[in-house]
Order: structure tokens, then sequence, then C-alpha cells
């Protein structure tokens, strides 16, 4: 693991090498695209790419946790999470990426 980031301007920089649109739309179009994710995410609703995963919110219920240094008890409220999970064909692709 190289332990990089991408980033908006890396995928706007990768779509312009492909498509060569210029990089200020580009920038436009994946800061619109990653508002809409987030724009749905918010409504409570899934979103799913096909042959990526899809991402949704799920509810945790309230419950005693315990710190680790004191070993007191410590009570964790009840939130919602995102979760991703990858599509098959992620994992597939993933899998034999690593296995080279």
């Amino acid at each position: 693991m190289t332990g990089k980031t991408l980033t908006r301007a890396d995928l706007a920089d990768a779509i312009h090498r492909d498509v060569g649109v210029s990089r200020q739309e580009l920038a436009q179009l994946v800061e619109a695209v990653l508002d809409m994710i987030s724009d749905t995410l918010v409504k409570g609703e899934t979103v799913k790419l096909s042959s990526f995963g899809s991402f949704q919110l799920r509810d945790k219920n309230g419950r005693v946790g315990r710190n680790p240094k004191t070993g007191e008890e410590v009570p964790i409220d009840p939130r919602r999470v995102l979760v991703f999970k990858p599509s098959q064909v992620l994992k597939e692709r993933i899998d034999t990426a690593l296995s080279k």
C-alpha cells in the first residue's frame, strides 16, 4: 500500500487526461457529482453506483462501551453511520490486482 490519497483534483486530472475537457469544467463536474451523492445520503436514501458499490446509512443502537485506558463504562448514544458495500465486480477487481 502506498498511502496515497485520491483527491478531487486527482479525479478531475484523470478525467482530463482521458476526455480532454478543461480542468475547471471537470472540477465543477466532480464537485456536482459529490454534492449529489451527499445530498442523497442526507435525505436518508441509498446511493448505488453500478459495478462500484453502494453507500447507505445505518442506524446503530445506543450501548454501553468501556474506556480501554481506565476500564470505566461509558454510554454510547444511538447514531447514524455511513456504510459502503463494494460490488462483486469491485471486489473481484481488487482481489485480482492484489494477487499479482
